[in-house]
């Protein structure tokens, strides 16, 4: 018997391969899905069983291409807003053998009506469950989040405290293997490790902690998440099911003249560091540091863009438009790998941002500039956690929208938590015609170090 973890950074997504006595089974696949078949191949293994814990929103997933390519049956939940077509129905306590091994299916409603765990079973040594495979029901130090029915709000907080009780009479033994860990935006307060128990979360989770089950529907209702654009889309593929995913070879390489006869609507992504990008970057370009486009890119295109990236590398190309392709963005056209100084060597545009350091925002706060404003792009909980005086807020993922309701004369620094969302947030207003803006690099991070 054995469980393989498969991580998707960027996502904190976690996916499983389990198997035993030549078959092997996948939970929750990710969509360039061939890791599963070539691991499953180390073990001796053929897959084929694929099971899905919920029909996920921050992701498309790569349950249907991996059906196809090894011939396994998907299995998925009741009770989702419409039959998923690539997939059977699975029930409460149906059960799956694998040798030794058996999956018993329970349904834990709440995060979405049709979420299931998937609890595990070593026939040969004893009765009780040697773990469950969680979904977003629960993760490692949280629960999961019930926003995504507002109408019916206190019924799904109510539904996931139910869906808990059921996971806590497994056993303080039993091992938890969630479908997200930290960073995901499936939950707030995850801790930074992808293991635990039941009998660990009982004692230190402090949503488990909750005894009253209306405390617990009440401590829901109140939380905030946001919900990027893209969540739309890929609940409709995940219900239609995606094609296989098209970009995960190194999008084609192109050379200056290449870049400059793409078509007008295309949309240029800077996926190098935010150093690079605020040192010297192409006009008009979308910083998305590859390491940051799971969150933000979802907020900033559509399904339909044709895309270029502006990448250090063909690595870093290839990891972007993986990142890119994970969430449903496949119209890559290609990559250009620019030298900056022979860039402008050849008379090309382009662009820089001012950053500041910490004492000249010391000084501009005791001191504001004529016409300037302070734009903080944190998340709400941020803001509200260390509030910054003088600060206006707009949330990253939020800002194209709202860009207009700032004005592009003035001139605005803006800050985030370190620097990171700030350079986001400048190229997206300079792309609407915001001039006169700069980033306080450090941030948040800067003014807590500095007490």
């Amino acid at each position: 018997m054995f469980i393989q973890t498969f991580k998707s950074e960027g996502l904190s997504h976690l996916s499983y391969l389990i198997g035993n006595n030549g078959q092997a089974a996948v939970i929750d696949p990710r969509r360039d899905c061939e890791v599963y078949a070539e691991a499953a191949a180390v073990e001796g293994c053929r897959i084929t069983h694929i099971f899905e814990t919920h029909r996920n929103e921050d992701l498309v997933s790569g349950a249907p291409i991996l059906a196809q390519l090894t011939g396994a049956t998907v299995f998925h939940g009741p009770n989702a807003a419409a039959d998923v077509r690539y997939a059977k129905t699975t029930r409460e306590n149906d059960e799956f053998r694998f040798g030794n091994l058996q999956l018993r299916v329970l349904e834990t409603p709440g995060h979405t009506d049709d979420s299931l765990s998937f609890v595990l079973y070593d026939t040969e040594f004893g009765d009780d469950a040697v773990a469950v495979f969680t979904g977003d029901t629960l993760f490692i130090g949280d629960v999961g989040r019930t926003d995504f029915y507002p109408e019916r709000a206190e019924e799904v907080a109510g539904l996931l405290y139910d869906s808990l009780q059921k996971l806590l009479d497994l056993g303080d033994q039993t091992l938890i293997y969630p479908a997200h860990g930290a960073g995901s935006v499936c939950g707030d307060n995850m801790a930074d490790r992808e293991f635990s128990s039941i009998g660990y979360e009982r004692r230190n989770n402090p949503m488990l902690k909750i005894r009253s089950r209306q405390e617990f529907i009440s401590r829901k209702v109140q939380e905030h998440h946001y919900q990027p654009p893209y969540f739309r889309e890929m609940e409709r593929l995940n219900l239609v099911g995606s094609p296989a995913a098209s970009p995960l070879l190194t999008p084609a390489a192109l050379s200056p003249a290449a870049f400059k006869d793409l078509p007008d609507q295309t949309v240029t992504i800077d996926v190098r560091g935010i150093s690079s990008f605020l040192g010297a970057h192409i006009p008009d370009s979308l910083a998305l540091p590859t390491p940051m486009i799971p969150a933000f890119a979802g907020w900033f295109l559509n399904p339909d863009d044709k895309l270029v990236l502006v990448a250090a590398s063909a690595s870093e190309a290839e990891l972007a438009a993986r990142h890119l392709a994970r969430i449903g963005f496949d119209r890559v056209l290609g990559y250009l790998a620019p030298d900056m100084p022979q860039w402008a060597a050849m008379a090309e545009p382009f662009r820089a941002i001012t950053v500041i350091d910490l004492e000249e925002f010391k000084k501009r706060r005791a001191s504001p500039p004529e016409n300037w404003s302070l734009l903080d792009v944190r998340g709400k909980g941020e803001v509200e956690e260390t509030p910054v005086d003088q600060a206006i807020h707009h949330y990253t993922g939020h800002l194209a929208e709202e860009a207009s309701e700032l004005d592009p004369e003035r001139h605005y620094t803006i800050l985030c938590g370190s620097g990171a969302r700030a350079a986001i947030a400048a190229s997206v207003l300079m792309r609407r015609g915001f001039r006169n803006v700069d980033v306080f690099l450090g941030s948040v991070g800067a003014l807590m170090a500095d007490g």
